[in-house]
């Protein structure tokens, strides 16, 4: 089958994304380490976060370079918190991205610890000492952006709710504050991280922030439909595990033709944001609006 120009433009800036990972995540760190890192972070996954980086600072003619870092940095806090999410005291899942999880290949000490140096080494990257394209008010605004999506207020906060809503009911308004922070938070900081890299008016940056939190909404309910219609091997992680641990989604709480729904909606929003937007070369960021919610892993 002829791939498109997006389907090249997404094959393409994921080999350049897991090409920098490669150079940037130490195989030598003590003891192991660096391998276990390795193992959380190489090979796998969709890259969404780091193609939307991409994406909107191409949108608002950014720097590749930067973005590129941006996009890197992105995707080792997700890879992290995916390390712990899966561990025995959080969600305890063996399987992530079609293999073991890293405390089942490495033990849950050393995955500890690789959760901790990926998070630490995403700070690091976006923070060189002698890259042109990084200047220090750049460098501190991506901290920022990245560094507030991923604390209290954002992932880990909305994980700490995840923890303490298992087997409990809840309404719609606290299941959407808590995936706002969860999963929300990180994929429009991604989107404003890529903005970050080149030149949005105020305009555009309020629409791109729409943007990025209706879609990154909608990656969660449709994470949630996926949870409950696929099996594990599409989806590369164990298929009814929310289900089977009594935690509320957007399938239980709405029903899952409500979900379905509720999922083109937010599409619909994301989309709406971006033509506000006005920003011309914004293609690849509607296309992957569409890839979102079309996804079927």
């Amino acid at each position: 089958m002829k791939l498109s120009e997006f389907d090249i433009w997404m094959r393409r800036e994921a080999e350049a994304v897991e090409a920098a990972l490669d150079n940037w995540v130490p195989a030598d760190a003590p003891a192991g380490l660096g391998m276990a890192m390795r193992y959380g972070v190489l090979d796998g996954g969709k890259r969404v976060r780091p193609l939307l980086v991409l994406a909107a600072a191409q949108a608002v003619h950014g720097a590749h370079a930067a973005a590129m870092r941006a996009a890197c940095a992105v995707e080792l806090i997700h890879a992290y918190s995916l390390v712990h999410d899966d561990m025995p005291c959080m969600d305890n899942d063996v399987l992530r991205r079609g293999k073991p999880t890293v405390h089942v290949q490495f033990g849950e000490a050393q995955a500890m610890l690789a959760g901790d140096a990926m998070q630490a080494l995403a700070f690091e990257v976006l923070t060189p000492d002698d890259d042109p394209a990084m200047p220090a008010p750049l460098q501190a605004r991506l901290c920022s952006l990245l560094a507030r999506s991923a604390g209290h207020a954002g992932m880990a906060g909305g994980q700490a709710i995840d923890l303490a809503s298992i087997g409990r009911p809840l309404d719609e308004h606290v299941l959407r504050d808590m995936h706002h922070r969860k999963t929300g938070a990180l994929l429009q900081a991604s989107v404003l991280m890529g903005a970050a890299c080149g030149h949005a008016t105020a305009a555009q940056w309020d629409a791109l922030g729409e943007y990025g939190d209706a879609l990154g909404l909608a990656f969660q309910v449709v994470d949630d439909i996926l949870d409950v219609t696929q099996a594990s091997a599409t989806l590369g992680k164990t298929a009814g595990k929310d289900l089977d641990n009594n935690k509320p989604t957007y399938v239980t709480v709405l029903g899952l033709d409500a979900a379905r729904r509720h999922a083109t909606e937010l599409r619909d929003k994301a989309q709406a944001a971006l033509a506000r937007s006005g920003l011309r070369d914004a293609a690849w960021l509607s296309l992957l609006a569409d890839k979102v919610v079309e996804r079927e892993s």
